[in-house]
């Protein structure tokens, strides 16, 4: 079985002009990219106005997404790390305007500014450390802020990932949640190897009717019943959940001492906040006088 592109290398460096070139001429992977980007388009739920919309394509490569969103009739921007797979795009002249950038470090588009994202097997790679100042947690925590910012409220982001375990589909998800955005994670043909696809569909703003996530595609390529899904895929978080007001502890303050400030710094580390390393001083009770 072929590693995962991810461990291999960082994806400016595995996407190299050789790579870029042979990933764009494959007919199995154009195939397989148009079929994600529809899917990925119809969790979008986007209004039947026949009006354009300005999407968001993250990771968009050599363009093979954004030809199935210029089709669809829609206007993109799309954002990759890897120059030679940009290249690819110019020369093949896509119809979307394309811009070099590292996700992990921000979109940078005027808040409100596109009508809804997709992200076809790009998202996944923030979960590596290519660099040595590379830290998962704080590029989930910028990549989905800035997210949130650039879409317009009422409007959704789909992501589809190869998360490695459930353990990352759920890192990945709670940053989403905290940056706020309301929605879960659709398992399509979840039973199967080969076809099983994951998708974050994530809803920016305040929770409604339009936040509910939809249902995942079953063997016969209609929406699954709740009999046919397993537990792990029913993954789903609303704003309100997050929102609820938090009961009163009673009973007495307990010391703080050194396993609590060791535990609080471990949370404030999972919430992707830069923390002090821990050493042999860390929560010692200092003398009455220096």
């Amino acid at each position: 079985m072929a590693a995962r592109p991810e461990l291999q290398a960082p994806p400016e460096i595995f996407y190299n002009e050789s790579e870029a070139r042979k990933y764009t001429s494959s007919s199995r992977i154009i195939d397989i990219q148009a079929k994600l980007t529809e899917r990925a388009l119809e969790l979008l739920a986007l209004p039947e106005d026949s009006i354009p919309k300005l999407l968001l394509d993250i990771g968009c490569g050599s363009g093979l997404s954004g030809e199935t969103l210029s089709e669809n009739g829609h206007q993109w921007i799309g954002l990759d790390i890897s120059q030679a797979m940009l290249n690819v795009a110019l020369e093949r002249e896509v119809e979307g305007d394309l811009l070099l950038g590292d996700m992990g470090q921000g979109l940078g588009l005027r808040p409100g500014i596109v009508d809804g994202a997709i992200s076809i097997s790009a998202v996944q790679w923030l979960c590596n450390a290519d660099k040595s100042s590379h830290e998962p947690r704080l590029r989930l925590k910028v990549f989905f802020s800035s997210l949130y910012r650039c879409l317009a409220r009422g409007a959704r982001a789909v992501l589809q990932v190869y998360p490695k375990n459930l353990d990352q589909r759920q890192l990945i998800l709670s940053f989403a949640m905290r940056a706020g955005f309301a929605g879960g994670v659709v398992v399509d043909y979840p039973h199967s190897t080969k076809m099983r696809k994951e998708y974050l569909v994530l809803t920016c703003g305040p929770p409604s009717l339009s936040a509910a996530v939809p249902r995942g595609k079953g063997e016969d390529g209609e929406s699954c019943s709740d009999d046919e899904s397993s537990g792990d895929e029913d993954t789903q978080v609303c704003i309100s959940d997050r929102h609820r007001p938090k009961k009163k502890q009673k009973g007495n303050k307990k010391v703080k001492g050194r396993e609590w400030i060791l535990k609080k710094k471990e949370q404030m580390r999972r919430k992707g906040n830069v923390v002090p390393p821990d050493t042999k001083y860390t929560g010692r009770k200092r003398k009455s006088r220096f």
